[in-house]
Formats: C-alpha cells, sequence, structure tokens
C-alpha cells in the first residue's frame, strides 16, 4: 500500500464533462480527463482493504458487487500512484482483454462496492483503467504481441461484439486459429453500432480490430452466418463454432396504431446513426431525422438514454422518455445498503443535456403508452400515454405494474424510439445451429457452462446469459474461451479472470 492515509489527504476527482449546451453540437467524447500527475494521486486514495469487494464480483440479491472480470483493481490502483504504468498496464490486461472499452462504457460496478465510498466518496477507478490502458497506447505497451507458436486448431466465432471480440483474443492468444464472421459492415457488434460515437468514439473499436488483426486473428465482415453461409460448411472447415450473436430481438409494444409511420426500434435508430457518421458525416441523408420534431423515447434505461442524446444532437424540438417503473430514490434506501449495487437515481449525460436545453427532466416515471394516434395519412402525430401503479399479484406475490383509471395523457410526438430491452436470441440463427433454448429464448446450456446441445458448438454473451453489460459480455467470452481451449487440448491454461 503505497500511501495509507491517501483517501484522507486527497479528495475524488474525475474528468470534467464538456457543458451541456456545447458538446451536443458534436458526436465526439466529451471529458477532458485528469493529468498523469493528478491521476496518479487518485490512485493513492485506494485503501487496498483487507476484503476487496471492487474485484469480488459476486451476486448480492440479484445484483452484481464489484466487477465480474476480477480486475485486480488495488494493485493497479497502487502502481499508478507510484507511477509503474507498465506494470499497471500488464496487471490489468491479466483480466480485462478491452479496458479502452470499459473505462469508457463501464457503469463501474467496482467504485459502486469501494469501501471508500461506504462513508465517503469512491475511488475513481475507472478514471484510472481510462489512464492506464491509454498511457499503454501512447508508450507502446499495448503493441500487438502475436502468439509464438499455433495450436493448428481452427475456431470460428458469430459475431463480433465485447463477447465474441474477447473469446477470439483468448483464444489466439493460446494459438488457436481464430476467424471471427460479422454480418455487419464493421467490426465491434454492440460496441461499433449499438452505443454511440460520444460515449465510445469508433476509432477506439478499430484501433483493437487491428492490433488483433496484427496478431493474427482474422475478421471477415459482411456474412450472414445462416443465412450467406450454412453451419454444416463451417463444421467442415472448424474444429469449434462459438456463437456470440448478442441477444438480437427488441421488445416491442403492441399498442393500438403500432403500424403508424414514424416508429422504430431503438437499436435501428442508434445504428443507423452511427452508420450514417462514419460513412458520410450525415451527408448521405440515411438516418432518422429528429431536427425539429417531437420525440418520444418508451424506456428509461441506457438505450433510451443514449436515444436522448442523439435526438438532442440532431436538433429534435422535444425529447420525452417514458418509464414504467417509479423513480428511484436519490439516496441508498435503508434495505439497499453497502456493498451492493445502489439502486439509485442516475441522471447520465443525455437528461442533462435535455435538463440545460429544455429546463426540465425529460423522463416520466410510473407510464406507458397506452395507443399511438395517427393522422389521415398514417403518419404519427401523438402518442396517448396512461399512469401505472405497482400491485402485487395475491397468488404469486410478484409485483405487476397496473393502469390508474382516468390519468391518460395526449403528448405530441413525430417519432417514437422503443428502447424496451431485447428478447433473446434471433430464431434463424438458433434454428441454423439446431441449439436449444431456455424459456428465455436464449441459448440453453449446463449452468455454468457454455458448450451447447450441438456438437462442437458453444456460445457466449447475450446470446447466452440475455442482455447485459459489456463487463458481463467480456467475462462470459474470456470463460467460454477457457471451455472452448479444454474441449480442443484435453487442458487448458486459458485464464478466465
Amino acid at each position: 500500500m503505497g500511501k495509507p492515509t491517501g483517501f484522507m489527504d486527497y479528495d475524488r476527482k474525475v474528468s470534467r464533462a464538456e457543458e451541456p449546451a456545447s458538446r451536443i453540437k458534436h458526436f465526439n467524447e466529451f471529458h477532458q480527463h485528469l493529468s498523469r500527475e493528478e491521476q496518479q494521486l487518485q490512485g493513492a486514495r485506494c485503501m487496498e482493504c483487507g476484503v476487496p469487494f471492487c474485484q469480488s464480483g459476486m451476486m448480492l440479491c440479484g445484483m452484481a458487487s464489484g466487477c465480474p472480470l476480477h480486475n485486480l483493481v488495488p494493485e493497479w490502483n497502487d502502481l499508478v500512484y507510484t507511477g509503474n504504468w507498465e506494470q499497471a498496464y500488464e496487471r490489468l490486461k491479466k483480466t480485462n482483454n478491452f479496458p479502452e472499452f470499459t473505462a469508457r462504457v463501464c457503469p463501474a460496478l467496482c467504485e459502486a462496492a469501494c469501501t471508500c465510498g461506504l462513508n465517503g466518496e469512491p475511488v475513481s477507478t475507472k478514471e484510472n483503467e481510462y489512464a492506464i490502458i491509454e498511457n499503454a497506447y501512447e508508450k507502446g505497451y499495448a503493441a500487438p504481441k502475436p502468439p509464438k507458436q499455433r495450436t493448428g486448431k481452427k475456431v470460428a466465432v458469430i459475431g463480433s461484439g465485447p463477447s465474441g471480440l474477447a473469446a477470439a483474443d483468448q483464444l489466439n492468444k493460446r494459438g488457436h486459429t481464430v476467424t471471427v464472421y460479422e454480418r455487419s459492415d464493421r467490426i465491434g457488434g454492440l460496441l461499433m453500432y449499438g452505443i454511440p460515437n460520444m460515449k465510445l468514439e469508433k476509432d477506439i473499436v478499430q484501433r483493437k480490430v487491428k492490433i488483433m488483426e496484427e496478431e493474427g486473428v482474422t475478421f471477415l465482415t459482411g456474412i450472414d452466418v445462416g443465412k450467406d453461409i450454412k453451419p454444416s460448411q463451417l463444421l467442415k472447415e472448424y474444429d469449434r463454432i462459438i456463437l456470440a450473436c448478442g441477444a438480437s430481438n427488441p421488445r416491442d409494444l403492441n399498442a393500438p396504431g403500432r403500424d403508424a409511420k414514424g416508429i422504430y426500434f431503438a437499436v435501428d435508430f442508434l445504428t443507423a446513426n452511427t452508420k450514417s457518421l462514419l460513412d458520410s458525416n450525415f451527408t448521405d441523408g440515411k438516418y432518422v431525422e429528429t431536427k425539429g420534431k417531437n420525440v418520444i423515447i418508451i424506456g428509461g434505461g441506457d438505450t433510451g438514454n443514449d436515444c436522448v442524446g442523439t435526438s438532442i444532437r440532431h436538433g429534435c424540438k422535444s425529447v420525452t422518455q417514458i418509464e414504467m417503473m417509479p423513480k428511484a430514490p436519490d439516496q441508498r434506501a435503508e434495505d439497499n445498503p453497502w456493498p451492493e449495487w445502489p439502486k439509485i437515481c442516475k441522471t447520465d449525460y443525455g437528461q442533462e443535456e435535455a435538463i440545460a436545453l429544455y429546463g426540465h427532466d425529460p423522463r416520466i416515471y410510473e407510464s406507458t403508452v397506452k395507443e399511438f394516434i395517427k393522422d389521415k395519412n398514417g403518419n404519427l402525430k401523438a402518442v396517448k400515454i396512461v399512469k401505472l401503479k405497482q400491485e402485487k399479484d395475491p397468488k404469486t406475490g410478484r409485483m405487476n405494474m397496473k393502469e390508474i383509471p382516468d390519468t391518460e395523457q395526449i403528448l405530441d410526438a413525430d417519432i417514437v424510439l422503443i428502447a424496451a430491452g431485447f428478447l433473446g436470441s434471433q430464431k434463424y440463427i438458433t434454428d441454423a445451429f439446431k441449439v436449444e433454448l431456455n424459456a428465455r429464448t436464449n441459448v440453453k446450456t449446463e449452468d455454468g457452462k457454455y458448450k451447447t446441445n450441438a456438437d462442437k458448438i458453444f456460445v457466449t454473451g447475450d446470446m447466452h446469459r440475455g442482455q447485459s453489460l459489456v463487463v458481463w459480455a467480456i467475462r462470459e467470452g474470456r470463460e467460454a474461451a477457457r471451455e472452448v481451449d479444454e474441449s480442443l487440448m484435453g487442458y487448458t491454461n486459458v485464464s478466465p479472470q
């Protein structure tokens, strides 16, 4: 422990965000990070406590407490403080294939479980992680390191999101020959098209993909496995196949008027926006135009917030988020103690921008859309929403949301974006590979395993566990890679953590 009193000597300090009025004028990342010297003082705040909940990744009351990757947080926090940046990078990379992604988009489960946060402000671990990985690129520590030997085994990974990339990276480092198939035109999956550029600039994704290519991973884009190429063909060419296609079925809202023109799934909205930005800086017009329009977003999660920020950047007239659940408390409730994940209200960048621009929080809680209202030409012109309340089902004991009579309200709406989550794997892929599904339409495996019922076929990521965080996707990819390696070699030295 470099500085025993560091958590008392230094206040928590994080990067400064560009003001909303300025950042809504562009689609770039908008944080000004601390200097190396300032960041080292933040590393000094780590207590290196005897039980580091930050790296535990345990489940408490159905929620993760600490990092699911079991990142060696106290170790590299201390190395940051002492200025041993290269060693900090080596310790960080032992458990995390892609700190350049998690340092930008992870909700920082490590910080929520930080002991310093029990009676004060947690260590700025996410910012330290960012500093470590960006310094590594700057100094050349993160340069390609191809494996010295090859095993002669070939593995195909279907899907290039964070889980597929993590599995590919681990297996390639082991010496297997890995090919990643991606149906889109760019590698990255969720990282490329599901997360807006202002949260994760796409040259950061491409930077890592280029390194993986130089280390020997082959990437093939524009190939929709199950349609463009049959699984039987892949099984002849590869020793093992990993399905990492995500939970790609968006949850719909089948209210009257659903066929109105102007209703889109959030994933399609965000994908079109980023693709148009990358292809032409929006000059091709191949995105959903929100300029001067009233936008309603159904869903209060991260994806809904991304839709808020994207709509504002295009100059929408108004933006409203409809959220079924009640507003979470601003502070931890007594029945939600540390080190559980804090179930508190989070105001993210998009909502901050809406508040700055329109003068109020865009979220309406405990409500849902009851009807989509069309004009005579079939275009969306408004939505009817209704208030909800929680009621306990006397038979099951579960809490359900019930409509409150006579609480309907009409809101002007030119565009509706449905950001209500996802419902598991896409049927054409699971049918093509003949894999069994569970009750949630995710691919079925034994508990804690990644092998499917189909011979030589494994699964990982959201396709396996359902919609989740990037950090969980990376963990799944690492664990699946270990299981695949053991099935190929009879033993494994691939680290799952």
